[in-house]
């Protein structure tokens, strides 16, 4: 009877790690190995490293589910250190600690907050609800728009071998040129690299600064290891990279060039975001 007693304990107390079922379906692969993980092995692997980068489709509701459920059942696993924002600048920071000490959360949230129209908050609102009802800080990774007028009125140099990797910025390049349907302009292009790049080398940065484990979540492109923040993690001194997980549609190509695990989810209909680019610039 003893043993029995014993070995329900034990069973029920592995069980206490035991997340709830992800809210969304789809296939999960250890890119090194190439080995399909379950969500419950892909916490496990998730819960080691002090630094985690997640990279997602902006738009993607599903990304944005799968976050917060990884930003849940991890914190049941150990203690969270930090999460960070893409999608926040340093000038909302102080907006950010008002509202994690004050007695009872604001009306208007995104108002007090001065969340930026650009970032759908149907799908941020969850994840910041929750972060800022948990005990550790939420911060902004991003740069502020003053910063990056400046930056592209006159790019810096960026210090670092990888970074500056020839690779690194072709790469680039043809992603912002992809990603603007081809409509800027040719002399336009180095500042929108040195842009994106400061953004990578201020999300490392903070990464690096952030209380341990922290957790950044950014656009896939920021997040990824061959071209984005995990380089200029690296460049600044530190002596490992960042762990990546990168969310992508089924369909997508992920290497493990790119990030250390992917999380294929349901594949959805595409949005015809160059329509509406030439319309802006009048073609």
């Amino acid at each position: 009877m003893r043993r029995i007693l014993l070995l329900a304990v034990l069973w029920l107390g592995g069980c206490q790690h035991m997340a709830a079922a992800p809210p969304v379906s789809g296939e999960i692969r250890d890119l090194r190995s190439g080995e399909i993980l379950t969500a419950q092995q892909l916490l496990t692997r998730l819960s080691n490293p002090a630094q985690l980068i997640i990279g997602e489709q902006h738009d993607n509701a599903d990304h944005h589910a799968v976050e917060l459920w990884l930003l849940q059942a991890l914190g049941e696993r150990r203690p969270q250190g930090s999460l960070l924002l893409e999608m926040l600048t340093p000038d909302q920071q102080p907006k950010v600690d008002q509202v994690r000490h004050a007695v009872s959360p604001p009306a208007d949230l995104p108002v007090a907050l001065a969340w930026q129209d650009g970032w759908d908050w149907d799908l941020y609102g969850p994840i910041v609800r929750f972060v800022l009802s948990q005990p550790y800080p939420l911060l902004a990774a991003n740069l502020d728009n003053t910063q990056i007028r400046a930056f592209y009125r006159q790019p810096p140099i960026l210090q670092g071998a990888r970074s500056n990797a020839a690779a690194v910025k072709s790469t680039l390049l043809e992603q912002i040129s992809d990603s603007h349907c081809g409509l800027l302009p040719e002399s336009q292009m180095p500042a929108m690299l040195a842009v994106q790049q400061q953004r990578d080398r201020r999300m490392a940065e903070r990464l690096i600064s952030a209380p341990a484990p922290s957790l950044l979540l950014a656009g896939a492109w920021h997040a990824r290891k061959d071209v984005g923040v995990p380089l200029h993690v690296v460049d600044l001194g530190a002596a490992q990279e960042p762990t990546v997980l990168l969310l992508a549609e089924q369909g997508s190509e992920v290497t493990a060039a790119m990030a250390d695990y992917v999380w294929f989810t349901p594949a959805t209909a595409p949005q015809d975001y160059c329509e509406q680019m030439r319309k802006q610039f009048g073609k």
